[in-house]
């Protein structure tokens, strides 16, 4: 009795320690955000929005960068999610149990905990240099898919298996072949969850900053890309530049950007959520 009197005196202590730190955590989130909003809400219109940057906090704006996020973001996509889908199909439904097959779903995962930076490095000597695509948005959008494939890969693969042994085995009894039943079944029933992963992925892509640092994308540019060649900056790039300054005005500005940046974040992740729990609901 008196090891169960303990058991339940440390359950409680740890349940309310969790909350706690909990509690903490959501006040330290709150006064932070809540800085930034006070700093930046005022520097938000559509001049700011619109305008190129400027050596003067007033005039400077985030079109430059918004347009870099928006080209690096359609491009990671395009480059990311047919390479990753495909990749996560073969590792679950055709590869066979082996020790390679084994080797390689450990290092895949693995790779998903790898700093940022050394994908940086990694697109810096073979997209900027081997291949010559220079400080790009392409060569910035090659880099950023190879950091999110892992991601893209690992939740496409779980999506799958979370898929209903029934159907598949119902699909084979009705003579479905192996690729009927993989794009017609298994598929459309793990749609959510493969988008969920894809735009968590993405929303990781987008508030990246090392990695295009590393392979030469610029702080201050005066133009928007214009080609998938062109030389770009993003919106992290940008808020880092503006807060490096001494001039409040920059810092203000900084604030702006972050609160926009944070938007689009929260926005990409409630419409994973919303997937999500849609996906679970036809599951059920």
């Amino acid at each position: 009795m008196n090891n169960i009197r303990k058991n339940r005196v440390k359950d409680q202590a740890f349940k309310y320690w969790g909350i706690a730190c909990t509690f903490l955590g959501l006040v330290l989130l709150s006064v932070f955000i809540g800085s930034i909003i006070v700093d930046g809400v005022q520097r938000i219109d559509w001049d700011f929005i619109t305008s190129l940057p400027s050596r003067k906090a007033e005039r400077a704006g985030i079109f430059t960068a918004l347009m870099g996020s928006i080209w690096i973001l359609i491009f990671t996509t395009i480059i990311a999610l047919p390479i990753g889908i495909a990749a996560a199909i073969y590792l679950e439904e055709y590869a066979k149990k082996s020790k390679l097959a084994s080797l390689l779903e450990v290092n895949i995962s693995n790779l998903a905990g790898v700093p940022s930076i050394i994908y940086g490095l990694l697109g810096l000597e073979v997209f900027v240099r081997i291949l010559q695509m220079g400080a790009s948005v392409i060569a910035g959008s090659f880099t950023l898919a190879l950091l999110i494939l892992p991601i893209v890969i690992v939740s496409t693969r779980e999506s799958i298996k979370a898929v209903p042994k029934s159907i598949r085995d119902a699909s084979f009894a009705l003579g479905a072949s192996k690729w009927q039943t993989v794009s017609q079944q298994l598929l459309p029933a793990s749609f959510g969850g493969i988008l969920t992963g894809i735009i968590l992925a993405l929303s990781r892509a987008v508030g990246e900053t090392a990695p295009l640092i590393v392979i030469g994308a610029l702080a201050y540019v005066p133009f928007a890309p214009a080609s998938p060649m062109d030389e770009f900056s993003v919106l992290p790039i940008q808020i880092f530049n503006w807060i490096s300054r001494p001039q409040h005005g920059f810092e203000t500005n900084a604030a702006a950007a972050i609160i926009i940046l944070l938007l689009i974040t929260f926005v990409m992740n409630g419409i994973a959520v919303y997937f999500r729990n849609r996906w679970q609901s036809k599951l059920k």
